[in-house]
């Protein structure tokens, strides 16, 4: 349900990237407008890309 609502976000509100944050399964899934969504494990620090530079969630 949670990744369905983050790709209504990202293709009906122009959302450009998002982080979908499973703190259960320690992972990250990461989209990005028009690419496949990337899974991470165990991230350390999360970045703002090109959309928000030097933004950093650690």
């Amino acid at each position: 349900m949670l990744r369905s609502k983050m790709q209504e976000y990202i293709n009906a509100a122009g959302v450009l990237l998002a982080w979908l944050i499973n703190p259960q399964q320690q992972q990250v899934e990461i989209s990005r407008r028009e690419q496949e969504v990337e899974v991470c494990n165990l991230p350390v620090d999360l970045s703002g890309e090109n959309i928000l530079p030097g933004f950093n969630l650690s």
